[in-house]
Parts: structure tokens; C-alpha cells; sequence
């Protein structure tokens, strides 16, 4: 309560700054960032245990979605005109207001991306903020605020507040004018039942069981690393990475020899360089349910290709990167999220039929197509239920499309981040009309209600046609 109250008290005087004032302030933390970038990165690798490569992609991707906020805020925030039924007598415009104060509940696999990247957006829409980040990944969080002072930003405009999600994530929602939730869809669901008993918005970004299509006529050389890429990233940890992978059978055989081949040789590594690809788990005890997941998968029958085990010698919550066939429906891994780095192989006969089952499930987050013919690969990706599909990539296309906005469907989420929509949903519009001269949808005085409508059904006809109507 304390903190809300802090972080309103700022933002009444941070709202009333122009929008290029604000721009200002937080290209001044792009910079920062920019130059602090290996302090940065070492604080990622040590809170959560990120490969370099992964907490490189963090620090990249705050960069890059300050950047592009600050350059698009003043145009997608000016006042604009509206088209209106009675030109010359009527005008109208659009004013977008900031929210007041927005809460943020964040996720441990990217505390920097996914903490204060998507504030960003919220205080150049003249936000106050108030974070809660996951008890296990808090410094993170707590550096960004550190920079985000250093910049120049307003005492008390941005806040945070830690601990566990039962009780201080509840009390948030309580308490603030707008809630971006990223986490399980469990949770997801109680968030917006507690956001919509106080009528306020919610956007959020939940679960998902994404699906690789790898088509008979798809480039190897391409599709091993990229699927690969995406399966495993950050250790598997990542929201929009692949745990399906649907090959169509005339490519089965070669896309199973050579993945597992490329995947055999992965590094990993705990050091503080480049040298690992792969991330170690966040905490033992989620090793031990990634382990869970595969264990149960092994005993119903299927099979692992490689890994399969942890890797206490590297780390003390390292898995393997690991691949499996015969994964059926029977087994906890075919449509539960695992969130490790465990991908399962099947074959289809077909792309219809990939499409069909990449779509059989409750999540609808990201999935992705690998073909050499790109445009049969867009016209299959626009048939699956996903909020965003890459073509010839993972996640990492759609991810840095910052001008497209980036979210899920199903069980996978509500609203979206990036794009115009990951701005003006931190704001509320507001319709100012004016009216001059005669009355709207009334006649002037003198005339019959009965002589006004004669005159205006012919005009509404015209009025299809006129270009101010378009």
C-alpha cells in the first residue's frame, strides 16, 4: 500500500511532463544500460543462472524495446482527429491518459526483459510503477530501478516490492490501476478473476506447449540449429521455446539423426563467458521436476535419444539437453508445459496434420514453421491457433519485431506486449467532441422531425462514398 502510494504521489507531476521530456529521461537509461552492459550480464548469470548468451539476449532486448518506445511514445500518444457522422458541425479527437499507477508481477526466467523492459512502455505513457519480481530473481529488478534513478527518473515514481506471490502479488492487484502479469496460466487465471472483481485491465502472458513443423522440404542445415535453438534456449526456461517438434515423415529419419547429433554437442558450463550453451535451471527443486517430467515419459515407454540426466558435476541445478520419441498421450510431457530443456520428436504424415496437432492444445503461445518454400510456410503459419509463428526461426524473429505486438491465445494469454498495442495499453482513450452551428442527430429548430429524416436518408446513402468516411 505504502509503496502504490508512493509511486502515485511521483506520478502526478510525471504525468504532466511532455511526452518528450519523458523520452528524454529514458534514453538516458538506454545509454546507461548500454555502458553497464557486462555488469549487467554478470548479474543475470549470477541470480539466475543464465548462460552468457542468454543474459546477453536480456540485455539486447531492454536496450532495443527502450529504444524503440522512446522514438514511436510521442507520435502514438499525441492528441489525434477523429472521423465524425456530421463534418464541418462536429469534431472530435482522441486523447490517451496514462492509467496512474501500473503493477508489474514478473517471472525469474528473464527478469530484466520481462521486468523492467515491459515498464518501459507503462512510464512513457506516464505511469507510475510498482514491480513485485520473483522472490528468487529480485537484484535484477532492483538494479534496473538503480539505473532508472540514475537516469534522472523522479524519486518514488518507480517502485518495488518483494517477496512471495501468494501474498504480495495479491496485494498488488489490489491496490493498482492496471496489472501486466507474466507467469503460469494457473495463476494468470486468478490474477484476472482478482483484476476483474475491481474493473481494472489486466494483459498477461502465460503458459505455453509450442510446436516446431519441420516440412519435407525444409533446409537442415537451417531447421537442426534453429529448433535446436529454440528448444533449449536458457536452458528450456523460456516461454516462447519449442517442446514439440512434428517432422513430416520423408524428413523424419535424417531431421532425428542430425538433431540429436547437433545436440549431443551442446556445452555446458557454470563460467562467466561464452563458452556454455545452455543455462542451468533456476533451482534444484525445478531440475527435479524437468527430471520428473522425462521419468515419467521413460516409464509409459518412450525413449530418449540423449541427455536425460542431471549435471550436478557442472552445477548443482544443470540438466541435460534432452530429446525423446514416442511421447504419448498417456505422459505428463506430451501437453504439459515442462519448462526445461526437453523437447519430444513425432512424425506426421502430412502439414495438415502437424497443424492439426500443433494445434490440439490448450495453450496457443508461439510455434513455428521450417520450410524452404517461405511462403507456403506463412500461409501454414497463419492456420495455426498462436499468437505469433516463425517462419525459418524459433522465437527470436517475432521476439525482436518490436513493432508487432507479441503474445498468446487460448490459455496462453490476454492483450499483448511490443508493438503500438504493448504501449496504449498502459493508457485509457478519451473522446472530447465538439459541436457547432445545429444539434447532432436532431433537427434544427423550425423543422419537423418528420422533414429532417426526408432529407438525411439520401445523404447517409452519399455518405458511404465520401472519403472522410473511410
Amino acid at each position: 500500500e505504502r509503496a502504490v502510494a508512493r509511486s502515485r504521489e511521483a506520478q502526478a507531476d510525471w504525468q504532466a511532463l511532455s511526452v518528450a521530456t519523458r523520452s528524454r529521461l529514458l534514453a538516458r537509461f538506454h545509454d546507461l544500460l548500454i555502458d553497464r552492459a557486462e555488469e549487467a550480464m554478470d548479474l543475470a548469470q549470477f541470480e539466475a543462472g543464465k548462460a552468457r548468451s542468454s543474459a546477453f539476449e536480456e540485455v539486447f532486448d531492454v536496450v532495443a524495446t527502450t529504444r524503440y518506445y522512446i522514438n514511436v511514445a510521442p507520435r502514438l500518444l499525441r492528441e489525434r482527429r477523429r472521423s465524425v457522422s456530421f463534418p464541418i458541425l462536429t469534431s472530435a479527437s482522441e486523447l490517451r491518459h496514462p492509467h496512474g499507477v501500473v503493477g508489474f508481477i514478473t517471472p525469474w526466467n528473464f527478469p530484466f526483459n520481462l521486468g523492467i523492459g515491459d515498464a518501459i512502455p507503462a512510464l512513457l505513457a506516464g505511469n507510475g510503477v510498482v514491480i513485485k519480481p520473483d522472490e528468487k530473481t529480485p537484484f535484477t529488478t532492483l538494479y534496473s530501478v538503480d539505473l532508472l534513478a540514475e537516469a534522472g527518473l523522479p524519486e518514488g515514481l518507480v517502485q518495488v516490492v518483494t517477496g512471495e506471490g501468494e501474498v504480495v502479488g495479491a496485494a498488488l492487484v489490489d491496490e493498482v490501476d492496471y496489472v501486466m502479469f507474466t507467469g503460469s496460466t494457473a495463476v494468470g487465471r486468478s490474477v484476472a478473476e482478482r483484476a476483474g472483481r475491481r474493473l481494472i485491465g489486466a494483459s498477461m502472458e502465460l503458459g505455453g506447449k509450442n510446436a516446431a513443423i519441420v516440412l519435407r522440404d525444409a533446409d537442415l542445415s537451417v531447421a537442426v540449429p534453429g529448433v535446436a535453438r529454440s528448444a533449449f534456449a536458457n536452458g528450456g526456461q523460456i516461454c516462447v521455446g519449442m517442446e514439440r517438434i512434428y517432422v513430416e515423415e520423408p524428413l523424419l529419419d535424417a531431421f532425428t539423426r542430425r538433431f540429436v547429433d547437433y545436440v549431443d554437442g551442446l556445452r555446458l558450463s557454470a563460467a562467466y563467458d561464452f563458452t556454455s550453451d545452455l543455462s542451468s535451471m533456476i533451482t534444484t527443486g525445478h531440475a527435479e521436476a524437468v527430471h520428473a517430467h522425462v521419468e515419467d515419459a521413460v516409464g509409459k515407454g518412450a525413449s530418449i535419444l540423449t541427455g536425460g540426466k542431471p549435471r550436478p558435476d557442472i552445477g548443482p541445478a544443470f540438466y541435460e539437453p534432452t530429446v525423446l520419441v514416442g511421447v504419448d498421450e498417456s505422459m505428463a510431457l506430451c501437453r504439459t508445459e515442462t519448462f526445461g530443456p526437453v523437447v519430444s520428436i513425432y512424425g506426421v504424415a502430412s502439414a495438415d496434420e502437424a497443424v492439426h496437432a500443433a494445434n490440439d492444445s490448450e495453450f496457443g503461445l508461439n510455434h513455428s514453421v521450417w520450410t524452404r518454400d517461405a511462403r507456403r510456410g506463412r500461409e501454414l503459419a497463419a492456420r495455426l491457433q498462436a499468437g505469433t509463428v516463425g517462419v525459418n526461426d524459433g522465437y527470436a524473429a517475432t521476439w525482436s519485431a518490436y513493432d508487432a505486438p507479441m503474445g498468446g491465445v487460448k490459455g496462453s494469454g490476454l492483450s499483448r506486449r511490443h508493438g503500438t498495442v504493448g504501449l496504449l495499453k498502459y493508457t485509457e482513450p478519451q473522446t472530447i467532441a465538439t459541436q457547432r452551428l445545429l444539434p447532432a442527430f436532431a433537427p434544427p429548430p423550425g423543422m419537423s422531425f418528420d422533414r429532417y429524416v426526408e432529407l438525411v436518408r439520401p445523404l447517409l446513402k452519399l455518405a458511404r462514398h465520401l472519403p472522410f468516411y473511410k
